[in-house]
């Protein structure tokens, strides 16, 4: 099973990440999938896509889960029958889960130049500290994978990476930083742990120690 890398952390948290290498074909075998998953996954055109969705489901099968113990919400938020929470991502061939005892969420996200060009928009708070930094590429996908965590965590709409999302400067061997969220009467902080896969950077969140 090519799960390339395991993280456990506070709150039985456990993160699964997955390099795609397989074909379509053989991500179809030994799961068993939900009538809604099936639904969703007729209604994607891009193979790439679909073997995204079918590599998260053999993670589910790798902790212990299967498809059909995920659902989701009227937002697009999954959620798992029983106590946990559960956060999902994939960027291109890499794909990843989240399962924890706290509320979380988890980004992965390939590392492009492009981001440069669109930080402006979600780039706030953060805009000296990453004027300072000598890999702003790596920087910024930190940062944009932290916001994206928040987002998939709180799971309502209106939040917003420019306006409500902030994350604290770090240095990107620390591996940590703090990201906070202040939209409303909404004030929650998180421990921020990211690092760099292969091409991508894993970002995941958990409530402040």
């Amino acid at each position: 099973m090519p799960v390339i890398k395991t993280i456990t952390n506070r709150f039985n948290t456990r993160v699964f990440v997955w390099q795609v290498t397989e074909s379509e074909a053989w991500l179809r075998s030994g799961i068993d999938l939900s009538q809604n998953s099936i639904n969703r996954l007729v209604t994607m055109s891009s193979e790439m896509h679909r073997r995204g969705f079918l590599s998260i489901r053999h993670l589910l099968l790798h902790a212990g889960y299967t498809d059909k113990d995920l659902y989701y919400d009227e937002l697009g938020k999954p959620h798992l029958d029983g106590e946990c929470y559960i956060s999902i991502t994939h960027s291109y061939e890499l794909t990843a889960i989240i399962i924890s005892d706290a509320t979380t969420g988890i980004d992965v996200e390939k590392r492009r130049d492009k981001i440069l060009r669109i930080a402006k928009k979600f780039v706030n708070y953060e805009s000296d500290f990453v004027e300072n930094q000598e890999n702003k590429t790596s920087a910024l996908t930190v940062i944009w994978g932290a916001k994206e965590s928040m987002y998939k965590c709180l799971g309502q709409k209106g939040l917003g990476f420019y306006d409500h999302c902030k994350v604290e400067p770090f240095e990107l061997a620390s591996h940590h930083t703090i990201s906070r969220i202040d939209f409303n009467e909404i004030q929650l902080s998180y421990d921020t742990y990211f690092e760099e896969i292969l091409e991508y950077t894993l970002v995941y969140i958990l409530p402040l120690s």
